[in-house]
């Protein structure tokens, strides 16, 4: 058993038939999964009356008897996933005040009618997936009308009809979910008038069918995506014409293909607010698509574009956010292929093996509003003098693994005044160049994992200097050696500092003595010894992790040893802070580490040889010093 937090115990798979002794009467959270409890009665948790989540996924529970939870009026949450149920009793949910997550998940139901209804008026969520339910019709007096989410995935349902929605009516905002049942009919009708958060009819193989059938009904997101398991569908246009006669904010058509598209294919798609074509086998989108000014979100993850201009990008000129994630070709950035979504905020063309010679000006044009850019995880560019001129207002810029160099001798990032979060991780950059970061006076988040630095040091005077509001700075994976005692100097608003996977010793630290609580990040570097004189230090700082270090538990390190097991509450990763030297102790937790470093019989020894041996020569040089005297007087 372990304690996870106040009144949270994990107690899973410990081969338990029944609640322990030591497990507190307070307890409010209790993950009990993997034991063995094939029978609940009231006496099971009966001593447990505070509890609020309650996990016993995977019991072997077989029986749920009559006023199970009598006595747990707080309980929020039952979580019986994977349990063979075979029974519960029509007031086994008797008791809590408020029960308002259900989950049966894989328990082997066939039939709602299983599912005591009683003390349910409050439930929220109902999972019910992996289960083995042909219909969705719940009895007459079962209680919905305060459901939000309500999962079915993963069944044998292939027919909705109208009688078997008609207990969800009262319902309003529902997420409802039929993922992975291949719905082959709805009555027409059957959804007329009904408003949903969510619909999900993932791995339905006729959409047609399923897009007739939710005619006249209102729907925030509908998910009618494939899967990487399942063959592509062979969509048409004439398929979509259903969403002409829905009101639909967000669709995803996932892994789909329309192998007639056309500018036509969109006429019903008008009223999207967001559309995601991930995977969609597309290799342009057709010019002349008219009437899509509602659309604020386009994915296009995963296709086959070769230049960006093949997006028809002025065919969605409200567009917010854009994602071409993992174009499976080359991506050509183009000249100005953007530019007439000019409310740009969000881009993500990552992973897509963008190269380009003279970034990022032309091929940017026009996104003067944009504010997050992701150009990570693609080939060599070459950056301009002021390469993000045309869009002065980001926010965020992430470069990480792509290798670039600058064009010019300004900083490519020279007009960024509010840029607050840069990722420059594994880019191979010229950390020399002392300019490189210049004009960035408002970063606030700097990643500079897995560069490497001249001679393995950070000098006195480096790039980071100029970055005087920088509150997060990762230098993790850099191989530093070591770091000058003034080269965080100017950082002077720092509140997380990693150097974890270096190769620094203990001395570095002396680098953030002007600092004060912040968190520090030291794990697995080649620290032995801490000084004494470094204690104040890590003592202003709040979280500090020196796990994975080499530390010596010997009476060099004393100081530290002593002043660590005093403030354990400072430190994370106690359970990998372990002892390096002697070898006898090799392995052993910090915190366990008992060390006597008095003098020895032996050192008294010799101090008292040495002390003699230092009055002596006292004598000898006062009896020196009179026989000269008296000599010239």
């Amino acid at each position: 058993m372990s304690k996870e937090a106040n009144s949270t115990y994990n107690c899973e798979n410990l081969g338990l038939t029944g609640v322990p002794d030591t497990l507190p009467n307070t307890t409010e959270f209790l993950e009990f999964g993997f034991n063995f409890l094939p029978t609940l009665e009231n006496t099971t948790f009966s001593r447990l009356v505070d509890l609020i989540f309650l996990d016993l996924t995977r019991c072997q529970i077989n029986w749920v008897h009559e006023d199970t939870f009598q006595n747990h009026h707080q309980l929020n949450t039952i979580v019986l996933t994977g349990n063979p149920l075979i029974f519960m009793a029509e007031t086994s949910l008797n008791g809590p005040m408020s029960l308002q997550h259900l989950f049966l998940i894989q328990t082997g139901i066939s039939n709602l009618e299983f599912i005591p209804s009683q003390n349910l008026e409050n439930l929220e969520s109902l999972y019910l997936g992996s289960n083995h339910i042909s219909s969705i019709k719940f009895p007459e007096n079962f209680p919905t009308q305060n459901l939000k989410v309500l999962d079915f995935q993963n069944n044998a349902i292939h027919y909705l009809s109208s009688e078997d929605l008609h207990a969800l009516e009262k319902t309003t905002n529902l997420s409802l979910n039929f993922n992975g049942n291949d719905i082959k009919g709805i009555e027409a009708g059957a959804f007329h008038s009904k408003i949903f958060q969510s619909l999900n009819f993932g791995g339905t193989l006729n959409l047609s069918v399923v897009l007739k059938g939710l005619q006249n009904s209102s729907i925030q997101s509908l998910w009618l995506g494939s899967y990487e398991d399942t063959d592509d569908q062979d969509l048409t246009s004439a398929m979509f014409d259903g969403l002409c006669e829905m009101s639909v904010e967000s669709i995803n058509l996932q892994k789909q293909y329309i192998s007639d598209i056309s500018s036509t294919t969109f006429r019903c798609f008008t009223q999207l607010q967001e559309l995601d074509l991930t995977a969609n086998h597309l290799n342009e989108l057709p010019s002349g698509i008219k009437g899509m000014k509602a659309l604020k979100k386009l994915v296009l993850n995963v296709n086959i574009f070769d230049q960006l201009c093949q997006i028809s990008a002025a065919s969605f000129p409200s567009l917010l956010d854009l994602s071409i994630k993992g174009n499976k070709k080359k991506l050509d950035l183009g000249v100005g292929c953007l530019e007439k979504l000019e409310n740009l905020q969000k881009l993500d063309l990552s992973h897509s093996d963008i190269e380009a010679s003279d970034c990022c000006n032309i091929q940017l044009k026009n996104l003067s509003h944009l504010q997050y850019l992701n150009l990570s995880y693609n080939e060599p560019l070459g950056l301009q003098s002021q390469a993000f001129k045309e869009c002065p207002q980001l926010e965020g810029l992430d470069l990480a693994f792509t290798r670039w160099y600058v064009k010019g001798p300004q900083s490519p990032f020279q007009n960024l005044h509010i840029l607050q979060v840069l990722n420059l991780s594994h880019c191979l950059l010229d950390t020399s160049n002392q300019h490189l970061l210049t004009g960035l006076v408002d970063l606030r988040h700097l990643n500079l994992q897995g560069n490497h630095f001249q001679d393995g040091s950070i000098s006195k005077t480096n790039l980071l200097q100029t970055l005087r509001s920088l509150e997060i700075l990762i230098l993790s994976s850099c191989d530093l050696l070591s770091i000058d005692k003034q080269a965080f100097q100017s950082l002077g608003k720092l509140s997380h500092v990693d150097l974890s996977y270096n190769n620094l010793m203990g001395n570095s630290i002396d680098a953030l003595s002007h600092l004060q609580g912040i968190y520090l990040n030291m794990a697995a570097n080649n620290i032995h010894v801490i000084p004494s004189h470094l204690l104040l230090t890590l003592s202003q700082q709040s979280t500090i992790n020196l796990s994975h270090n080499p530390l010596d538990c010997t009476c060099s390190n004393i100081h530290f040893i002593t002043w660590y097991k005093e403030n354990l509450q400072k430190f994370e990763g106690s359970e990998d802070t372990k002892c390096a030297n002697p070898p006898s102790l090799k392995g052993v937790k910090l915190s366990d580490v008992k060390l006597s470093c008095g003098i020895t019989a032996m050192g008294i020894f010799f101090l008292v040889v040495f002390l003699f041996l230092i009055a002596l020569l006292l004598i000898f040089s006062v009896k020196f010093l009179l026989r000269w005297k008296y000599q010239h007087i």
